[in-house]
């Protein structure tokens, strides 16, 4: 029986949002310098190896979801916040264009409420919380009940490193006991939410009346071309795929190869750890992955290769790292062109360009519209042609997807562990969550000179024509 909102429920929300608003205050005088020096501090604390080891381990233990060896990994995404978020401005006029007489005041956003997805319980409280220090906010963390104590512990680091340098702990607050009735009041009383996870949490925040930035679900889709380095594509998509065992939104679920590289291109992904199934496995493997309803197991979600040809009632080499299905039908009775969060991959064919384009957005329409797509191809006009009709916020070309798009030292992306998905899916922004979603902006506008064009300027042809 799911609990209900207890009256000490709301009067613990609000205790944590009063002493959230103190530590504010307490800050509020803080120059660029201040905090930019407390962002550097959360960075190490959080982000130096041996601790982030450590944790990333305890919420892999503490889930039985991801990858235990390879968690660690995602430790450069702090580096590259941090990176992101020293070299913005966040306190006093943080842009100024004389040209149009435009000076931007940057403001706290207030008290966030950080909704912890249980993939990431190690690292998504110090993206957000260097992001947030940087702009004068606080954040009470709500961990997902499976990682919660991971959380905890994450955020215990963060409040003992502002107690060092003598800012107020209470910038960084964390629930104990998580439940999705005080989730909801957390939400309903804080300034703005970031919702990181599944639908039913993103849409809960919508549903708080109070600002949230959602993320959309994923659905990987890459498009592999006859230019590609297959060498290249292969590995790229094996390091992308098995990034702890497929956990994210991110992580390659669908491979939509030219059919006259495609020989090529498989044989490549088995000689980098793939398993491809045969029509029975392919059967036992759709089976095990979802349910009755169509709804993914569980069990299967982002746990290692042979663990899930366990459940499904077959077995794999120890030296695969992924599995792969060879699939041809698009659409939502057809499992395997949906998201799997896991280290399953499915194999398209597709004949001409114009196929693949078709066969993406078929894709998109079954699920992960919004979210992110890529392309392995030295074809400019190819490239081109994707981007204009894939209905993603983000397409990486030539760049391991789950490890790209949400940014990296190779790329432009902003550094993030928020990937809105726009309009399309559900969120009211496309870009990569970063420093300037954690504030707000006063625009200061002086008069300058008139910049009016002239009426037939602006009506071109239908000037001074028939009116009606």
């Amino acid at each position: 029986m799911a609990k209900d909102l207890t009256a000490a429920d709301v009067q613990q929300v609000a205790e944590m949002v009063a002493r959230a608003r103190v530590a504010m205050e307490a800050i509020k005088d803080y120059d660029q310098a201040q905090v930019d020096r407390l962002a550097q501090a959360l960075g190490w604390a959080c982000g130096n190896e041996k601790t982030f080891l450590r944790i990333a381990q305890m919420g892999v233990d503490e889930s039985g979801i991801g990858d235990r060896e390879g968690r660690a990994g995602k430790r450069f995404k702090i580096l590259g916040v941090l990176r992101d978020a020293l070299r913005g401005k966040s306190v006093g006029v943080i842009e100024h264009d004389e040209a149009k007489g435009i000076t931007k005041i940057g403001k706290p956003a207030g008290v966030i409420a950080s909704l912890i997805p249980t993939t990431n319980p190690e690292l998504t409280p110090p993206v957000t919380g260097i992001y947030a220090i940087k702009c004068k906010d606080a954040v009470i963390f709500s961990p997902h009940p499976r990682a919660k104590n991971t959380t905890f512990e994450m955020v215990r680091v963060m409040r003992e490193t502002l107690k060092k340098l003598g800012a107020p702990e209470d910038l960084f607050q964390c629930v104990q006991n998580p439940s999705i009735p005080l989730t909801n009041e957390l939400m309903a009383q804080c300034d703005l939410t970031l919702a990181t996870g599944g639908k039913p949490m993103v849409k809960a925040a919508y549903s708080s009346g109070k600002p949230a930035y959602g993320v959309g679900a994923g659905n990987s889709t890459m498009v592999i071309d006859e230019t590609a380095d297959i060498a290249e594509a292969a590995n790229f998509s094996r390091i992308s795929k098995t990034s702890d065992f497929g956990s994210g939104c991110s992580a390659d679920g669908n491979l939509l190869i030219d059919d006259r590289v495609y020989d090529a291109m498989r044989a490549a992904l088995v000689a980098e750890g793939g398993y491809l199934c045969n029509a029975q496995e392919k059967a036992l493997l759709e089976n095990a992955l979802w349910d009755a309803k169509g709804a993914r197991t569980i069990n299967t979600v982002a746990v290692k290769a042979q663990k899930i040809a366990e459940i499904a009632g077959f077995s794999i080499p120890d030296d695969r790292k992924f599995i792969m299905v060879e699939q041809d039908q698009i659409g939502k009775e057809h499992k395997f062109s949906s998201e799997k969060l896991s280290v399953v991959m499915a194999l398209f064919k597709y004949h001409g360009f114009d196929d693949a384009l078709k066969k993406v957005v078929q894709i998109y329409e079954v699920g992960g519209k919004g979210h992110s797509c890529g392309i392995y191809s030295f074809d400019d006009d190819h490239i081109a042609q994707l981007a204009a009709v894939a209905p993603v916020s983000r397409m990486m070309v030539r760049q391991p997807q789950s490890k790209a798009n949400a940014g990296s030292f190779n790329n432009g992306m902003p550094m993030t562990s928020s990937l809105g998905c726009g309009i399309w899916g559900g969120n009211i922004t496309n870009e990569n969550v970063s420093l300037k979603h954690y504030m707000n902006v006063t625009w200061v506008s002086r008069p300058i000179a008139e910049d009016r064009p002239s009426d037939a300027e602006l009506f071109g042809e239908f000037y001074n024509t028939e009116v009606m």
